[in-house]
């Protein structure tokens, strides 16, 4: 069996995507800034692509600056003064829509690219390391890396590879097979980009035979402003949310996911109708009242057991997951999106406490 990349449907979609995005945040705004991208979409790599771009760009720019051979870059003055002016410049990032979209775009195609085949990708960033830097260039880069990290984090100051690029790329596909089972589902990845436009991983990847793609496939003052870059402090585990001070970005409303049959015995499907009949006989026990949006509402002890035995301790999905259900007009919707996008992908448990108690909460949202 031979798998294709539909290449010209990548294309067109990120095309769409950051059309979408770039449409809707500056229909308000002039221009965007650098935290304005640090929480840009709800795809924390997607964001953190188009920062890797600029920090490369900033890069290109320092080092056009001390190619010209009529200043003494070497000079310790020129050199801290040459530094004070990048790490300032940094700070300053203002990118109008013509700008913008293009990053955006490659940064979209970037994702999906590392979350569908992660080994690929990353042997094209080591690639990319200078001659005999691979490991400073792993190190610098690794905070922009947010999905199948792991498949090349572990590298940074590994001994043994020295400056050998073959072996770093045999070490990539390597530890990937030994750890792709405990990474990420690739559905679950690309369901970050669905508030924005659904992506359609059959179209996308495309088998010679008719048997389904396996869901597995792989401000500060200007002193501090002066010894810092942005590219340095930007918040290394920043929420897909967006910031609530800034203007969000508005997105489309998320396609309405079609219920499956229960009929079929589907092992983690939930039946909304069966679930209405057992949760309508319950007490509540002080609990009654009306439930506003569950991105909000979840108590310490809920949100670190949600995180904990439903979402695999990624505490971003549980957020990602509340916010698309509070966007849903009720109940049955909101099933429908458990069931299409979590419960089989996560292997819930129907009749555990964890379990029953989310489901709970989502009845209270919209039939109390």
């Amino acid at each position: 069996m031979t798998t294709q990349i539909n290449s010209n449907y990548l294309e067109k979609y990120a095309e769409d995507f950051s059309a979408i995005v770039c449409g809707q945040f500056f229909s308000s705004k002039q221009y965007m800034t650098g935290q304005d991208i640090v929480q840009l979409t709800n795809s924390t790599q997607v964001n953190f692509f188009i920062i890797k771009r600029l920090f490369e760009l900033w890069q290109e720019e320092l080092g056009k600056l001390k190619s010209n051979p009529y200043f003494d870059y070497r000079d310790i003055s020129v050199h801290e003064a040459l530094t004070e002016f990048m790490n300032v410049l940094s700070k300053r990032i203002k990118i109008e829509k013509e700008q913008l979209q293009p990053l955006l775009k490659t940064a979209v195609k970037q994702s999906i690219q590392v979350a569908t085949d992660p080994v690929t990708f990353y042997q094209n960033e080591i690639s990319k390391a200078p001659t005999g830097k691979i490991n400073e260039f792993l190190k610098e880069n690794k905070k922009y890396y947010k999905w199948h990290h792991q498949a090349i984090t572990f590298l940074v100051d590994k001994a043994g590879f020295g400056h050998d690029e073959s072996a770093y790329l045999r070490a990539v596909a390597a530890n990937y097979q030994a750890i792709n089972e405990t990474l990420e589902s690739v559905n679950l990845l690309l369901a970050t980009l669905g508030d924005i436009k659904p992506f359609d991983l059959d179209a996308y990847i495309v088998q010679d035979s008719p048997e389904p793609v396996p869901a597995a496939i792989p401000e500060s003052n200007r002193e501090q402003e002066s010894k810092s870059s942005f590219f340095d402090q930007v918040e290394m585990e920043a929420s897909p949310a967006r910031n609530s001070v800034s203007e969000p970005v508005k997105m489309e409303e998320p396609v309405k996911p079609v219920p499956p049959s229960y009929a079929n015995g589907a092992e983690h499907a939930f039946n909304p109708n069966n679930l209405k009949a057992r949760f309508e006989t319950l007490s509540y026990k002080g609990m009654k009242g009306v439930m506003g949006e569950l991105a909000e509402s979840l108590a310490i002890n809920q949100r670190f057991m949600f995180t904990k035995e439903l979402f695999d301790g990624n505490a971003d999905l549980l957020k990602h997951a509340l916010k698309s259900i509070d966007k849903c007009d009720s109940f049955d919707e909101a099933i429908g999106l458990v069931n299409s996008r979590y419960s089989g992908e996560l292997g819930w448990k129907s009749e555990s406490e964890p379990v029953q108690e989310f489901l709970l909460l989502v009845y209270r949202k919209f039939e109390v």
